[in-house]
């Protein structure tokens, strides 16, 4: 798919948008330069090409419960492309993995998996992850703390 045109006022839209997406549209017009009808526009042709694929709330891991951040890295037995899709279809069905990665370099694939605790890691490491044909090894990785997260991309 093409790179989307997107001038100075949609960057400072998209700005705006990715601190807070709950912003009203009045509000976004203001803090960018537009009446509020040329500022709608400029969303949905932004939402349109695909710019803006979703509005989604921030949850906080710890306050729901999840506060273990595990990265898996994932060696596959072989890197064939139908070896490559089937492993990427099957993580698609299980939510505590919340990113995954195609890889270069020693691994295949990069994931963050999110659990209550190292109990449940365990229990989900053995029924889901080393289930799956083609791995050929698992190094998991535990995050101590969280320094930086965010979603916003420095589209300036």
């Amino acid at each position: 798919m093409p790179e989307a045109r997107i001038d100075d006022i949609d960057r400072k839209i998209l700005a705006v948008l990715q601190e807070d997406a709950h912003t009203t549209m009045e509000r976004l017009a203001e803090l960018v330069g537009l009446s509020p009808s040329p500022c709608a526009r400029r969303v949905r042709n932004l939402e349109a090409a695909g710019v803006i694929k979703r509005y989604v709330a921030v949850v906080d891991q710890d306050k729901v419960g999840l506060p273990i951040s595990v990265f898996a890295s994932i060696k596959l037995e072989r890197q064939r492309e139908d070896e490559l899709d089937r492993f990427s279809k099957a993580i698609l069905r299980w939510p505590e993995i919340v990113e995954c990665y195609l890889m270069t370099g020693q691994r295949d694939y990069l994931l963050r998996i999110v659990v209550k605790d190292l109990p449940a890691y365990e229990a989900f490491l053995k029924r889901t992850l080393t289930r799956l044909e083609g791995v050929a090894s698992i190094e998991s990785s535990f995050a101590l703390s969280q320094i930086k997260h965010s979603q916003a991309l420095p589209i300036d």
